[in-house]
């Protein structure tokens, strides 16, 4: 099976529709998948439920189907870098679920791994749990969190082989492994890709049967959230 597409907008082609749930790889600005993002922004689809650690910044990342309102609903942990976001979760337009970090990974690698839900001590007596079962093991209070079955997920990887075995570099790996694993179709943007049998077999992160469809994202530029530089001293 062929899984190189020319270019986001054909690799989305025929899988994207209203209302789906999305999660999508990265954390802050590194590691996202700006392209597929550029693509989903372009095709128009409305009323998407975004699962990812944050929704970028204004105008960068997720921030850009905010901004076009395509987003009606986020899963996040993180979302304080967004004034766009900040403004449509006070104006009431946009659903917010908050769920703590580590709480969304282990939801998305749930449900990578078929397991409905799971419980957790994170967010017991907080407003995380609201809504939510409560079970006692061993003397401790624990909640009920879901697995995300994701319709779509998009991801971005450094390296990939013909087959979409993924490398994931460094801090970019982040949110990309549990998220590409969640989706029922993955579509992955890379950096570059291999023959197949050129990637060390103990260096892939992720087995390319999570991964259905993948485009050639570089070149990248390497955005910065807030650049901080000190004030260059007098000669």
């Amino acid at each position: 099976m062929k899984k190189l597409f020319p270019d986001a907008a054909a690799a989305l082609d025929g899988i994207i529709r209203d209302d789906m749930l999305v999660a999508a790889g990265g954390f802050g600005l590194c590691g996202i998948p700006e392209r597929l993002i550029d693509a989903l922004v372009a095709s128009g689809v409305k009323g998407l439920t975004v699962a990812s650690n944050n929704a970028g910044i204004d105008n960068e990342g997720l921030g850009k189907l905010l901004r076009s309102r395509q987003i009606k609903k986020m899963i996040s942990s993180y979302v304080g870098e967004n004034k766009e976001f900040e403004r449509q979760y006070l104006a009431g337009e946009l659903e917010v679920e908050f769920c703590p970090q580590g709480t969304l990974a282990e939801r998305m690698r749930a449900g990578g791994a078929g397991i409905p839900g799971f419980y957790t001590r994170t967010g017991v007596g907080t407003e995380v749990a609201k809504g939510k079962e409560v079970k006692n093991f061993h003397g401790q209070d624990y909640i009920l969190e879901q697995g995300i079955f994701a319709d779509l997920s998009i991801v971005k990887a450094w390296k990939a082989d013909a087959s979409g075995n993924l490398v994931f570099r460094k801090t970019a790996r982040n949110f990309n492994l549990p998220a590409a694993t969640c989706g029922k179709i993955c579509v992955v943007e890379v950096e570059e890709v291999v023959p197949v049998g050129t990637l060390d077999p103990d260096s892939i992160h992720l087995p390319g049967i999570y991964v259905q469809r993948m485009i050639i994202g570089a070149p990248y530029d390497k955005k910065i959230e807030f650049r901080t530089v000190r004030a260059r001293e007098a000669a």
